[in-house]
């Protein structure tokens, strides 16, 4: 079995963090004139562009090295059943030639990006389990 270039807890963290994008909503007042605080703070509940958790994960992201972000992706691509374990260094050499410089962005334009991170994670016999512990 292959050996994983970025740690655990590096994923999980993306995880978690992916988990917090991906409940945010559409934006339903682009420009809206009020204070966040006279509607209730709803705007932190929709996905803008200067999102804070999308600014967080995609400087994580872009902090990490590039072995770290190829194997990233590539467990994305093998939670989404793009291959098997047994196959993984198939996945990394495609992660690698695929490498664009906007890792974060690509990542974060995958829907259900923590669950494909979970089982890609989960093939390797590795959980979030106690990293969300609390977290979540």
């Amino acid at each position: 079995m292959p050996t994983l270039a970025i740690a655990t807890d590096k994923v999980c963290f993306v995880v978690v963090k992916a988990r917090q994008y991906d409940v945010k909503d559409a934006v339903t007042e682009p420009d809206a004139a009020s204070n966040a605080s006279d509607d209730g703070m709803i705007s932190v509940l929709e996905d803008h562009e200067d999102d804070p958790v999308r600014r967080e994960l995609i400087a994580f992201i872009a902090a990490l090295n590039e072995e770290e972000q190829v194997d990233l992706v590539a467990l994305a691509w093998l939670g989404r059943g793009d291959g098997e374990v047994e196959s993984f260094d198939e996945l990394r050499g495609e992660a690698q030639r695929a490498r664009n410089g906007r890792t974060g962005a690509y990542l974060l334009g995958i829907p259900l990006l923590a669950d494909y991170l979970e089982e890609g994670l989960s093939q390797f016999g590795e959980s979030c389990n106690a990293f969300e512990e609390g977290r979540l």
